[in-house]
């Protein structure tokens, strides 16, 4: 008797899936746009997405390459009018020379990530993250077989990974990989030019490769961030232009490699991707030449971020990463709860704040921390120290 088309199909996904968690930042979202449906007032606080839209420039590049009507493929690794611009901009940010060559367009850093962890890591190996730090990491690292192991940030160590904490736990089981994020996600904490030239030492001598996510420079409030380019010629470079350059729904980003790995990955671009978006990469080159209106926006986060590190004390959140960059605080919720989960869904629910749980960040020490984005406008963040003084008493 002939199967059905049902009865044909496998029951189950593959196993690799199991160990995939959700992004409870996306989570977050969709339940506040829930209760935003049903007439309810929310504060967006959980996503890490520039409330500013993209540059007048880039709006304008793509509005003119869209009236050619001929949007197509492009090469694999992204325009070479894109690629030279975005290795000037090391020149110009960092005094670093690197060749245009070594750049790769993405479609946003998240393949970035997927084309660096493919090229760099076999199934099985070990690659060092933080906790906290940004989930996809875990996730993609879990998704391609990779085991990533857990470096827990201490204040102690100001927050960051440190060479030293990288020794230790080689020593302990060898490594293949580190990867460290400066200005952080959750936190905004930045590692500084010589702690960051150690990580770099290290991997050298340790045979490892060296991630470096700089996917918010450009966001920093008092000193500018370091690119491990400047003291480590062979890191892997991870950047995009949906943080400082306001292009989220853009998808568009790029990397830094080693010469000897442009190759390897562009045969990975070709098949997984083809190319990157060709009215991205033509937005994203406009994108360059808007300086004075991003820094207007990044003075609108500084004037946020400097309101909120003021009034959330008077609100009883006094505990806190170091904020030294990008647009979030990662906040110290313990004398209210150790449920970070439950806590932000009933402050969602209760006062229509909408901020994601720290378990997203810190399988660890999450479930007492919570990250606020103040990427958003001043009136929103003024509205949430009102909701939340009234709130946690």
């Amino acid at each position: 008797m002939t199967k059905s088309i049902a009865e044909q199909i496998p029951p189950l996904v593959a196993r690799r899936m199991d160990r995939v968690s959700s992004f409870l930042a996306m989570d977050v979202l969709s339940a506040a746009a829930a209760k935003e449906r049903r007439g309810d007032s929310v504060i967006h606080m959980e996503v890490g997405q520039p409330s500013a839209p993209a540059p007048r420039a880039a709006r304008e590049a793509a509005k003119a390459a869209l009236d050619l009507g001929r949007i197509g493929y492009t090469e694999a690794l992204g325009i070479a009018p894109l690629r030279e611009r975005i290795a000037r901009h090391y020149r110009e940010a960092y005094g670093v020379s690197i060749a245009p060559e070594r750049v790769v367009v993405t479609t946003g850093s998240s393949a970035g990530f997927v084309l660096a962890f493919l090229s760099l890591f076999d199934a099985g190996q070990r690659v060092a993250i933080t906790a906290p730090g940004y989930p996809a990491y875990r996730n993609i690292l879990e998704a391609l077989g990779i085991e990533p192991v857990t470096i827990p940030l201490s204040k102690a160590d100001g927050w960051i990974m440190t060479a030293k904490a990288i020794e230790k736990a080689h020593a302990e089981k060898p490594l293949h990989g580190i990867l460290a994020m400066s200005p952080a996600n959750p936190s905004g904490t930045m590692i500084g030019q010589k702690a960051l030239a150690e990580l770099g030492e290290t991997c050298r001598r340790l045979g490892l490769w060296f991630v470096s996510d700089e996917i918010y420079h450009g966001l920093t409030y008092g000193e500018a961030a370091s690119t491990a380019l400047a003291s480590d010629d062979d890191a892997v470079i991870i950047n995009s232009f949906s943080k400082y350059y306001c292009m989220t729904g853009w998808r568009i980003g790029w990397i830094v490699v080693p010469e000897r790995l442009v190759r390897p990955i562009e045969r990975l671009a070709q098949n997984l991707y083809i190319s990157p978006p060709y009215l991205s990469q033509v937005a994203a080159l406009a994108a360059f030449d808007a300086t004075e209106e991003l820094e207007a926006v990044k003075a609108g986060y500084a004037r946020n971020r400097a309101f909120l590190l003021e009034e959330l004390p008077k609100a009883g959140i006094t505990e806190m990463h170091p904020v030294d960059g990008a647009f979030y605080i990662y906040a110290d919720i313990a004398r209210y709860t150790n449920d970070s989960i439950g806590f932000c869904k009933r402050m969602l629910e209760e006062t229509g704040i909408a901020a994601t749980p720290g378990l997203d960040f810190d399988p660890i020490e999450g479930s007492h921390y919570m990250r606020l984005s103040f990427a958003g406008s001043e009136t929103d963040c003024r509205e949430t120290v009102e909701r939340l003084k009234g709130w946690l008493k």
